[in-house]
Order: structure tokens, then sequence, then C-alpha cells
């Protein structure tokens, strides 16, 4: 990935609605070449889609609650199971799996706290689970989807920088 495919995430991040030629202007492409790039960049798997962001208040969606799971169970066939079970609940935006205290991560997004009571029922009776923690987002301060992109020059994550 060189510095044009660099400026290309970054424009598309910022808004992937923006014309060919917008695009190819802003990266000094023309737009031929440019979308042979962009073609290319989803092929490698690098862009992943393209999607309307959309506002959870606007639609009704006006809680946010971090959920941490732990389990006493670590096997292949258990993760499995919650895999399958947590991906099927539209509630959960995102699913991670921790080092530390919790073993899982999970933001679920909800109308109030009755759907999240509701949710909360169906997630207990998903896979057996040792403890649920929830907490509850009070103000959203900052919130991102474009990821930075970093030049050649610079570490990126989990890469030790060269003495």
């Amino acid at each position: 990935m060189d510095a044009v495919d660099r400026r290309i995430l970054t424009v598309l991040q910022r808004d992937a609605s923006i014309t060919l030629a917008a695009l190819a202007k802003q990266v000094h492409l023309s737009q031929t070449p440019c979308w042979k790039r962009i073609q290319r960049l989803e092929a490698d798997g690098v862009i992943t889609g393209r999607v309307a962001l959309v506002s959870p208040e606007r639609i009704g969606l006006g809680l946010t609650v971090f959920v941490s799971i732990e389990t006493s169970d670590h096997s292949k066939e258990w993760l499995d199971g919650f895999a399958t079970s947590i991906s099927a609940l539209p509630e959960v935006m995102d699913v991670y799996r921790m080092a530390g205290d919790v073993d899982y991560m999970l933001r679920v997004v909800v109308a109030d706290m009755g759907a999240y009571d509701t949710f909360y029922k169906r997630l207990i009776e998903t896979v057996p689970l040792k403890n649920v923690t929830s907490r509850f987002a009070m103000e959203r301060i900052k919130s991102s989807t474009a990821y930075p992109v970093p030049g050649p020059s610079e570490p990126r994550t989990g890469a030790r920088a060269s003495a």
C-alpha cells in the first residue's frame, strides 16, 4: 500500500459517497487508475464495505450499554455456540474477546431500559455465562468510524519502532 492508497482510504472513510471524479482529483489521479486502486483495496480486504452512518438517537436507539461477560468454559465448542448466538442478536453492535479480568466485551444499542432488560434475558439464555456486568453510557463524547491510516514510516499497532 502506497501513499496514494492511504489518501484514498482517508478520503473514503470521511465520505464514501464522494464521486469518483472528486476522489480522483483529491488524490491526484485520473479516474481509471483511482477506480482500479479502489477495486484492488476491496479485493485485498482493506475496504470491507461502504455504508451510511446513522444516528442511533434519531432512530429511537438512545441507550448504549457496554456488557462485560465472564465465562467458566473456554472450550472451542462454547465459543462457537456463543459466537453463533451473539451474532443473531441485532442489538449487539460489537463483540470483542478480551484479555484481562473479563472474557468478552459487547457494545449493545437499544431504545431504553425496558428494551435492555428484554435483551439481557435473551442474552443469559443463549449459553452458560459466569458473570454479566452492564455499564450504561451517559453521553457519547467522541465516536468515529475512520481509522487513522499510518504512513510507511509510522509504527503500526503492535509493531516495534526501530531505535
